[in-house]
């Protein structure tokens, strides 16, 4: 139950659908859509495209996506959007230039975006709208300008040194050296124009043609690899979700090269070890525990499937857990696990419920903070930079190869009962989103906090030695955690964004959560 006098937020409440997004505008474009008789995958679609305008640090059509669909609430289909490297992308090439890693604004971090293939392929397969209309709401954002958000305007103002780094980039994002503020307009006619092209020809305006000539002369001018070939080769593909019990519930996950399968074995180890009804301190200092034990699997073993053999089965299988649990002390905070991962925290994640009970859980994202800072100004497109989660040294699992996906931290998450979709949910936050599924998960299935109030609760994370933890954090559970061993560290920064849509089978009702941290809403009618 909400208590009003702090500072809170009400869940949200519905009938005939509900969406949750990280953007007014686009939680609206989505009400709109399914009001309109769209259905989930048309109105998650239509909001995702918005938010590639609106959110322009989160996201952007030169990124990447992944979504799970439950048509008519049963159980999901997952598919894979994201991109490969250029097929002269070798780890030998880069060995032999003595480069380990690329710099952030590099054109050797640009994977071949895998977006807009993916809005196609779900359009076509699961939308009931035309592409053109669901593009209509972000052509005209795009056009005649938005309102600059609170939360966009002060990711805007934290990263201004990636968008100074590219000229083009800094003409258009920083345009006359002024950081846009709260309230500013905001318009991208370019970028309007190039979303006109993918309405009237699908994935050959992005993929084919001036946009993909120029994205490829943009980076080879700046020394990448890539070809038009590359672009021409980029499919997303539908690929069989992976799941796992908790608590009564089937939760599924996209699989590798996405982390959920993290996510899965966390929550194995948080119901063998009964996260959920422990008091706040040890539940915290659990999940970090168990956050350790998985993420260093996860660093181990992740890459993409079609080309490294990622021993699914075995992660979460009943012997893993057997060996973990017994590891995890309940008392004293286990040495530190360094993750070579690149941080980020730069992504949208979105749920939907249509009337029939279509559900979607959808998250698209540009990894960085304006991704590599690399745009292009013919077609308003910014350019993301997940190829820093490849390895450049030959032997790895997740070492760079041509045509290879790298390690996604993007996971959309839903959650089934007896065979039906209850909850699309997701958590976005970068390197913490395996964290904050099977935290936000405990809430509602071990806490029985409704998913606002589930999203609502201060967040922890515990990566590269320290335990990071939100400042709401009571002081007395903080104390407790470092006589544990934790080293702490307040966040300045909030810790994730959550969207999610619960199902109320016996009454009827939607129940929509969207986080605080962020500007957006959950809205229901």
């Amino acid at each position: 139950m909400r208590a009003f006098n702090p500072i809170d937020r009400s869940l949200a409440v519905g009938s005939n659908g509900m969406a949750a997004t990280s953007h007014p505008l686009a939680t609206l474009t989505a009400v709109e859509t399914l009001k309109a008789g769209g259905n989930a995958m048309d109105a998650a679609i239509a909001a995702v495209a918005v938010q590639c305008v609106v959110e322009p640090a989160m996201t952007g059509l030169g990124g990447d996506c992944f979504a799970l669909y439950a048509p008519r609430g049963g159980l999901p289909v997952a598919l894979n959007g994201s991109g490969r490297a250029p097929a002269a992308a070798t780890a030998e090439f880069f060995a032999e230039r003595g480069l380990t890693a690329p710099a952030p604004t590099s054109p050797h971090a640009v994977t071949v975006p895998g977006c807009v293939d993916a809005w196609v392929r779900l359009n076509a397969d699961h939308g009931t709208k035309p592409l053109e209309e669901l593009l209509r709401p972000a052509i005209a954002i795009a056009d005649e300008g938005f309102r600059v958000t609170p939360r966009v305007a002060f990711d805007w103002a934290n990263n201004t040194a990636r968008l100074e780094a590219d000229p083009d980039a800094r003409d258009h994002y920083l345009a006359g050296g002024r950081v846009p503020v709260e309230g500013d307009l905001f318009r991208m006619p370019a970028l309007a124009e190039t979303l006109r092209g993918i309405a009237r020809e699908g994935r050959a305006g992005f993929y084919e043609g001036a946009v993909a000539e120029g994205i490829v002369a943009k980076l080879r001018s700046l020394g990448g690899l890539h070809a038009a070939e590359d672009f021409d080769a980029q499919r997303a593909e539908f690929v069989e979700p992976i799941s796992t019990s908790f608590r009564g519930h089937d939760v599924f996950e996209c699989p590798p090269n996405g982390q959920g399968l993290i996510a899965l074995m966390m929550l194995r180890l948080a119901e063998r070890l009964d996260l959920a009804s422990q008091a706040e301190a040890d539940r915290i200092h659990l999940l970090a525990e168990i956050t350790k034990a998985a993420y260093l699997a996860r660093d181990t073993y992740l890459a993409d499937p079609r080309q490294v053999a990622v021993p699914v089965e075995a992660l979460l299988s009943d012997a893993w857990v057997d060996s973990m649990a017994p590891r995890i002390d309940r008392e004293r905070a286990a040495a530190p696990v360094f993750s070579d991962e690149v941080p980020h925290r730069d992504t949208v994640c979105l749920s939907v419920v249509d009337r029939d009970r279509n559900c979607v859980s959808f998250i698209n994202s540009i990894f960085n903070s304006f991704g590599s800072g690399i745009y292009v100004p013919a077609s308003g497109v910014l350019l993301h930079n997940r190829g820093l989660s490849f390895r450049f040294s030959p032997g790895h699992a997740n070492s760079i190869a041509p045509g290879k996906r790298p390690l996604h931290t993007i996971i959309p998450g839903l959650v089934c009962r007896n065979g039906r979709a209850v909850m699309p949910f997701g958590v976005m936050g970068g390197q913490y989103q395996a964290t904050g599924h099977v935290d936000f998960l405990s809430n509602v299935y071990g806490r029985g906090l409704d998913p606002q109030d589930a999203s609502d609760t201060p967040r922890t994370f515990a990566t590269e030695g320290v335990l990071q933890v939100e400042p709401t954090l009571r002081p007395e559970v903080v104390e407790n955690l470092r006589a544990r061993g934790h080293v702490i560290a307040v966040q300045t920064t909030p810790i994730g964004g959550c969207q999610s849509v619960m199902i109320d089978e016996a009454r009827g009702a939607l129940f929509g959560g969207s986080d605080h941290r962020k500007d957006g809403i959950a809205l229901g009618y």
